[in-house]
Order: structure tokens, then sequence, then C-alpha cells
């Protein structure tokens, strides 16, 4: 076999190698079951789930969550930034092809007349034309600009996963908003409804006041109450101002120009699937996205340790060179070169060990924050899941109390009537239900935002079908 066929065969054996660390998933010891609920083994996971609002049956919220895909800012401003991520790597690729570029030098110049060698015959003023192709190519022996190229890609791809999570925790929050002002419009409702039932209670007293049945301080406790309901309704208003004013914020509207009716109907609690399994986690965005910088990492680590060996290229150069007159194209005026390139780092003051410790450091940097989010999953699921046990419990417990107080108003404004008893117990009866009504509201609330963090928490829902 001929020397130079050796030569070839080794080059392109060796332009397989890399410098970078066999890659493994940073490995994170998860729990068998989740303790708040089921649990069953990780399979290869699916795609984050899309419109996972649906499950709420809410129009209005199905158009929210649209103008928010459409018009917010922020996530306008995520997408830009996956789209230099990918245009960055795409400049990494080229690095993988030859670099070939084209060059003409039209000039008029005059040379000295104590120019060095200069013929008596030569003129002092003269054109001189260039034009040429240029063309560089790098062997990548050892992988530096393969694990570049692999690196950028895990980059554009954890950016995409980023706008991804970006995308999702803009849809919670807004989900969130959402249950919020319908949970304070159903309060509203509530107090409104005790705000009638007051006056009515205040008109009634009134009469038995004029009528010295009732007692002035009756009267003033009356009025005291239906003050004090009235006062717990504005709150309510300006809390839902605020929780407004907020939508219209991530549906990209003006707070000014924003405005929501009071809707019609309450939102209901979607059914949880009675399992939960763990592989949905691994569709959060944020989670792909740090596997991705943990591959990065490893990659950039080939990177630096390819520094240490030769660098070898091939460059070549064509073209035409007049000097006065003549032809470019012509035989005598043609150049060319061909040879390949060199080189190696022979002392650089310890930069190539500092980029090397830098790029290891950067990767358990990464293999960390990988792990840290995966934790962070596990406990958002079992803090999501806990709230919902524990809610249910609750609301329960808190209906149970309602129907309780609702009965004991109705009897103390019928004792009080029949002139049984003082009206300090019918205020205390309608102010223990007016506060059991409010609270099983707030609860049934906290319900539907827990289930709102279970849905993102698992990366954005889950398939039925899939369980």
């Amino acid at each position: 076999m001929r020397r130079e066929s050796v030569v070839a065969l080794m080059l392109l054996a060796l332009q397989g190698c890399s410098m970078a660390p066999a890659y493994k998933v940073p490995r994170v010891d998860l729990p068998a079951d989740y303790r708040e609920g089921p649990w069953h083994s990780a399979q290869p996971s699916d795609r984050v789930t899309p419109q996972w609002w649906t499950l709420y049956n809410d129009a209005r919220l199905d158009d929210l969550q649209q103008r928010l895909l459409q018009a917010n800012p922020d996530l306008a401003a995520a997408l830009a930034h996956f789209d230099a991520a990918q245009a960055y790597a795409s400049q990494l690729h080229a690095g993988l092809f030859p670099q070939i570029s084209a060059s003409a030098q039209p000039l008029r110049q005059r040379q000295s007349d104590s120019r060095p060698l200069r013929g008596g015959t030569q003129p002092s003023v003269y054109n001189s034309d260039t034009a040429g192709f240029s063309l560089s190519y790098d062997l990548d022996l050892w992988g530096k600009i393969r694990n570049q190229v692999a690196a950028g890609d895990a980059q554009a791809q954890a950016s995409g996963d980023e706008l991804a999570m970006a995308r999702l925790s803009l849809q919670q929050r807004l989900a969130t908003l959402y249950v919020q002002l319908d949970g304070l419009d159903a309060q509203r409702w509530i107090l409104q409804r005790s705000l009638d039932d007051f006056s009515q209670a205040l008109q009634l007293t009134r009469s038995r006041y004029e009528g010295q049945i009732a007692s002035a301080l009756d009267l003033t406790r009356a009025q005291s109450q239906l003050a004090e309901a009235r006062a717990q309704l504005d709150e309510v208003r300006g809390q839902r101002n605020l929780a407004e004013h907020a939508i219209g914020e991530l549906v990209g509207v003006a707070a000014s120009d924003f405005s929501l009716s009071r809707s019609p109907h309450l939102i209901a609690l979607p059914q949880i699937p009675a399992q939960l399994p763990s592989h949905l986690l691994q569709r959060r965005p944020d989670i792909a996205a740090a596997e991705r910088r943990v591959f990065a990492a490893n990659a950039t680590i080939g990177v630096a340790r390819a520094a240490w060996y030769p660098d070898f290229s091939l460059t070549g150069l064509i073209g035409g060179q007049t000097q006065g007159v003549g032809n470019l194209l012509s035989a005598s005026n043609r150049y060319w070169a061909l040879g390949p390139l060199v080189n190696l780092p022979i002392f650089d003051g310890g930069r190539l060990s500092a980029n090397e410790r830098q790029a290891k450091a950067e990767f358990e940097e990464a293999s960390a924050q990988y792990r840290s989010r995966v934790l962070k999953a596990v406990r958002e699921v079992e803090d999501n899941l806990a709230q919902l046990r524990d809610l249910q419990r609750q609301a329960e417990d808190e209906q149970a109390a309602t129907d309780a107080a609702q009965h004991t108003q109705a009897l103390a404004m019928n004792s009080y009537q029949a002139g049984a008893v003082s009206y300090l117990e019918v205020v205390t009866a309608q102010t223990a239900a007016l506060q059991a009504q409010r609270a099983l509201q707030a609860v049934q609330t906290r319900q539907l935002q827990a289930s709102v963090g279970l849905v993102t928490a698992l990366g954005g829902g889950w398939q039925t079908g899939t369980l």
C-alpha cells in the first residue's frame, strides 16, 4: 500500500476521534413512590400536552390563553432568544465544511525609484490586478469542531426547552390569576347576597326600634354589620381589579384598556387521574433544558482537551496576477499554492490547562443544576398532591360548617322575630354564616389553583389514554 494511502486512512480514522468524555445523564435517586399519591416506573416521555387548560372547560380561559400566545411580550422575547440560539448553532455547523472565498484587487500604484532590485526598464506607475480563490479546511482530527457543533446544538435545544418553559410559566400564571378572579367574583356574589340579607335585617330592626320593640343597641349593631359587609365587598372589588390588570398585562393589553365581565359560572375542579406516572416529569421543559446544558458542558470538555493536540488544516490558493497589461487567466499569470498547515501549542502560560479545568467545573455545575431541577419537580408534584388532598378534606369540613352556620342563622332570626333572643344572637349567626361561606369559597379557589400547579408541575398535563 502506498504511503499516501496509509496517511489518508489514518486521517480518516482520526476524524472519528472525540476528546469528550462518554456522556451519561446525571443520576438522581428518586423515591419508589409519591408519598402523596401513586407512582409507577418511568417510560420514555412524550411531548408536553398542548392546551392543557382545556381541562377546565372554560371558553373564556381558552380565549385568554390564545391571546397570551399571540401578544405576550415576554414570550416574544423568549422566542427571539431561541431564534438567536439556533442561528448560533448554524454558525458552528459551518466549521464542518471547507471555507472558500474569492477576492479581486485592481490597483493603480507607483513604486519607489529607490526600490531594491528595481530594473531600469520598469515603469514608476503601473496597474496591478489580482484575482483568485482561497480554500481552507480544518481536518478536525480530535473532534474539536464536532464537539463545538454538538455543544451548540444542545444549547439551541436547551433554548427551545426554555422557550417552552417560559410559555408554560406564563400559561400557569394566567390560569392561576383567572381562577383567582373567578373566586373573587364568587366572593362578591356571596357578599352581595349577604348585603341584601343584612339590609332586610336592618329594616326589620329599624321598624322594631321605631315600634319600641328593639333597642338602640340592636339598631347600631345592624348598621355596623351592614357597613362591615360593604367594606368587605369594597376590598374584594379592589383585589379583583388587581387580578384583572395582571391578566391584561399577560395578554399584551394595557390595564387601562382591559376588562373582564363577571363569569356566568364557576370553574369546576377537573378530575385528577388515579395514577400519576413519573415519566410525566420528564416532559417538564426546565428539566429537559437542564439535561441539554449538561450534554453541552460535556462536549465542551472535549473542545478543551482537543486544544492540547496539533491542529491540522488544508489550505489552497489559485488565481491570476498581472502588472500593467495581460490576461489574468493566461498560464503565465496564474499562481497557486496547496499544502497542509499544522499548529501545535508549546507554551501558553497555563491557558489550556485552565480552560480544561473551567470546562470540567462547568460540567459539574450543570450536573448539579440538573439534579436540583429534578428534585424541585418532585417536590412541586408532592406539594400540589398534598394540597389537593388536604384541601379536599378542608372543603368537606367547610361545607359542613357552612350548612350548620346557615341553619343557625335561620334559627337566630326566627327567635329574634319571636322576641326570644337579642339582636346580638342574629348578628353573631349572620357573621358566622358569611365567614363560613367565604371560607368555603376560598378553599375551592385554592383547590383549583393547586390543580393548575399540579398540571404544570407535571410539565403541562397528561393524556388519559397513556395512563
